[in-house]
């Protein structure tokens, strides 16, 4: 419906479709015209409304026309509606809206203020070296911090809305010398063409994004820290940034990312090489240790060594459970107490983690339903998972996969499934790249920032793994 001359009757079709009490109509007199601004109170910026809207408006003397009103008008983020429907919608997304008697249009003003979470060092990315601050839910703070990162013209926003009833403000980031322009285009085109009720956190995008739905496996990358986005996306990567969130997504994703920590390029390159090495054999470690163990007391104890075989045999005298039950018990005791920490309130989930991991296990233990070796197996693997906190939902399944292959088949099932896996894992690509680059395929030059961290000076090359309009990123 287009907007008429006739102030009432438009105002009358904006209370049609707003029926709530929270939308507020000041009528106000432009000249000699009668007029009528229209808000959402508790996200209008009133002040700003009195100062840069009314008290012009106050001011006018006879009949005003829509140049002179734009003229006198201050507000720095000036728009029009001629439709009562996108009226609508702007009063509904915050803007405020004002209608003059006799003009044919509606005047949109940006002028919105509601409370949001001050700049803090994300809970999920902690650094004892480097920049603490970390995205919000604001879009415009957070779009703020990569501005302030990279003040450079190349740097891009495109701003999409997504959702019938939330209409979320969605930015695509990158920069446009060096990303890719056709994954531009096709992460553009694939949010656009998103069609829910709402979207209220990054991670419903990220289900629309991924281009194998039903896989075990990332497949878009994530941070909070503006500095880290900063770097992905100088690399050829291309960002979304969600309006109520404060995780950004990444595309395209690789393995590695989640391997590499933010202090790694604020330590020296020795010490970020080692605690790479530390999470890569963690992770090993948590995966096949607890399968290893129940295949080798079912099916291959001469993998055990004597000594060590004769604690395991003296400490389930009396178990009732078999090997493979056993270790499903501990690791379900482990897996309950872990979602009541993380579920229950901070303090009182404190408590619950001491006493349920310290008093329970040793409870367990003395009482003869579990074996201590059994106990510390299942707590060394569940504290090397999380080395790589990014990956624990994922490695926790597989983790469990193999302990239920480890009991069945033994060594050989272990062998079977670890091939299966890697095949899988090579063949995985997302946007044309590869889920496993640099290591397959193999591409010698990125692996200096792989497992390895090498040496700035030796970064001259933007990873040859993405694809990239801008190769290099180091004049030597």
């Amino acid at each position: 419906m287009k907007i008429s001359c006739d102030l009432q009757k438009n105002v009358a079709a904006i209370k049609k479709i707003l029926d709530t009490d929270d939308v507020k109509y000041k009528e106000i007199k432009a000249g000699s015209n009668k007029g009528c601004l229209i808000f959402a109170s508790d996200i209008a910026d009133k002040e700003a409304l009195g100062s840069l809207i009314l008290r012009p408006l106050s001011a006018l003397k006879g009949k005003t026309d829509e140049k002179t009103l734009y003229k006198i008008l201050l507000s720095p983020e000036t728009d029009f509606a001629v439709n009562i429907e996108d009226a609508a919608k702007q009063i509904a997304d915050g803007h405020s809206a004002l209608f003059i008697d006799g003009i044919e249009k509606a005047f949109v003003f940006g002028l919105k203020k509601y409370d949001k979470r001050a700049i803090a060092e994300p809970p999920t990315s902690t650094v004892i070296k480097g920049p603490r601050e970390g995205f919000v839910e604001s879009l415009a703070v957070n779009v703020s911090l990569m501005r302030r990162k990279l003040a450079s013209p190349d740097l891009c926003f495109k701003y999409l809305t997504v959702g019938k009833f939330s209409a979320t403000q969605v930015a695509v980031c990158y920069i446009k010398t060096v990303a890719d322009t056709k994954l531009v285009e096709t992460l553009t085109e694939k949010i656009r063409s998103i069609n829910i009720d709402a979207i209220l956190d990054s991670s419903y995008i990220s289900k629309f994004l991924g281009e194998h739905k039903t896989s075990l496996f990332k497949q878009i990358g994530n941070t909070e820290k503006p500095d880290i986005l900063a770097a992905k996306i100088l690399e050829g990567r291309v960002a979304i940034i969600v309006d109520g969130s404060p995780i950004a997504l990444t595309v395209p994703y690789l393995l590695v990312e989640d391997l590499q920590s933010p202090s790694d390029y604020y330590n020296s390159s020795y010490s970020a090489t080692l605690a790479r090495l530390i999470r890569v054999f963690a992770i090993f470690l948590s995966l096949y240790l607890p399968a290893f163990y129940v295949s080798a007391q079912l099916f291959h104890l001469q993998f055990i060594p004597l000594s060590f075989l004769l604690t395991i045999v003296n400490s389930i005298k009396g178990i009732p459970l078999s090997p493979s039950f056993e270790m499903f018990f501990t690791l379900l005791i482990f897996e309950i107490l872990n979602e009541a920490s993380v579920r229950m309130p901070r303090y009182v989930g404190m408590v619950v983690s001491i006493v349920g991991g310290l008093v329970l296990g040793e409870t367990a233990v003395n009482a003869g339903i579990i074996s201590a070796p059994a106990l510390m197996i299942i707590a060394l693997s569940g504290i090397c998972l999380y080395t790589v906190p990014e990956l624990e939902q994922t490695f926790s399944l597989i983790r469990l996969l193999l302990l239920v292959i480890g009991g069945s088949f033994g060594a050989f099932g272990l062998i079977v499934a670890s091939a299966i896996l890697l095949t899988y894992l090579v063949s995985f690509e997302n946007y044309s790249t590869p889920l496993l680059a640099p290591f397959s395929p193999l591409v010698i030059k990125d692996l200096k920032d792989g497992v390895y961290k090498g040496f700035m000076i030796e970064q001259s090359i933007r990873p040859l793994s993405l694809k990239n309009a801008n190769k290099r990123r180091l004049d030597k």
